[in-house]
Order: C-alpha cells, then structure tokens, then sequence
C-alpha cells in the first residue's frame, strides 16, 4: 500500500535565497503592468518599462567613457541593476522561470552567499562582455538572462564534477550551453537580433569559474554532495 502524505505542500519549496533574487525581478515587472493597465501611475501616457530602461539599462559606452575620463561613479549601479527589466512581459516569464528552477538546483548544493556570489559575479561580467567584447557597440544591454546564464555556469560546474566523478566525459555537462547558445546564434540568424549572447556567454563563463571559489568546500565537496544526492 502507497501512503500518501496529505499535508505535503504541492510544489518543492525553493531555498529563500532563489526567492529574494527572483522577487526584485518580478516586482518591476508587476509595478510596469499595473502601469499598462491604468491600474497605477494615474495613466499610461508614459511607458514605465521605457522609464525603467532608463533608470536601470546598463549602457556600454557610457561605461567605457566614464572610465577613461573617471567620470560617470554615480551611475555605477547600472553594471547590476540592468537584470531587474526585460524588454517584454514574455521575456520577464522567461526568465523567472529559468531562474527559479536553477536556482533551486544551486541552491541545494551551494550555500546562500555563493549563490548570490554566482549571480551577482554572473551579472558584472555580462555588462562588461557587452562592453568589451563588441567592437563599438553602444546599444544598451538589460535583462535578467546574464544572471541565469550564471547559475547555468553553476550547474554545468556541477554536472562536470559528477562526470569526473563517475567516470564519464565532462564535455556532456557543456550539453545544456551549447544548445541554448546555437538556438539563440540560430534565431538571431533567422530572425535578426542582437548580440545578447555574447554578455550571456559572459555570464555562463563568470558562473561556472565562480563556482571553483564559492562551491562548498570546492571541487571534493561538492563531489561528495553530488554523490548523495
């Protein structure tokens, strides 16, 4: 006979800290579709999300310049807080999701600060790949997909130790990148876009190098942890 626990939330509950990453995300966008709907702001002459991108959009060439002239300190910030807007409602869905169900995966094996260390270092190096590694490009970068790359770099760090540990070929945890790179190099072909996977590929790359520092204890600890899992 199968015992059924009846009092078991419906859903795995996820760590706090995937909660308060995703939270500021979501509340952005919940502030700007309120906006849209006539429901806040007193009208919709003004388009908050194009407020938004203002406030927060991380612009490349603002960056370079203010640091060959010293200037531009104090607005530093936008190297993080551009992950907080995306362009559509659709892309904000997107990346919640993606970022609370990696996170969730992160967040069981390293601790809470490591996480934070792997977003936040995920998101620094996004902006500057899109600064540096795009000759003379001065669109502005915002999204929140840099960040999940991040935990993307994370888990592959992750399924690579295991593979290590198990025998198997490590270039199988590289398996999850390089088919959301193609699909993106593949619709940017079809469709026409920009260059956003170069501060993703950034992102994956600050993510999983992050991830020899801040994972618990290292390679061997997280070895063991895997082992239990």
């Amino acid at each position: 006979m199968v015992h059924r626990d009846y009092n078991a939330a419906p859903l795995n509950p996820l760590p706090w800290i995937v909660w308060a990453l995703a939270l500021p995300v979501i509340a952005v966008e919940i502030v700007v579709q309120l906006h849209a709907l006539g429901l806040a702001g007193g009208g919709v002459a003004v388009d908050w999300r194009f407020t938004a991108v203002q406030y927060f959009a991380f612009a490349p060439d603002w960056f370079r310049d203010g640091l060959a002239t010293g200037r531009g300190g104090a607005d530093l910030y936008r190297i993080v807080s551009y992950v907080l807007v995306n362009p559509t409602l659709t892309s904000t869905i997107f990346a919640v999701v993606m970022l609370l169900a990696l996170g969730k995966m992160v967040a069981e094996v390293y601790r809470w600060w490591a996480v934070v260390m792997v977003v936040l270092g995920a998101t620094v190096a996004g902006a500057l790949a899109h600064a540096y590694l795009i000759p003379g490009n001065v669109n502005p970068l915002l999204g929140t997909f840099p960040a999940v790359y991040g935990l993307i770099g994370a888990f592959t760090f992750m399924l690579w130790v295991r593979l290590a540990a198990t025998g198997g070929s490590q270039a199988r945890a590289f398996t999850l990148i390089g088919f959301l790179l193609g699909f993106q190099l593949l619709f940017g072909l079809l469709f026409g876009g920009g260059v956003q996977w170069v501060s993703d590929l950034g992102g994956f790359a600050a993510g999983f190098l992050l991830s020899f520092i801040v994972s618990p204890g290292g390679w061997r600890r997280v070895m063991d942890r895997l082992r239990q899992r």
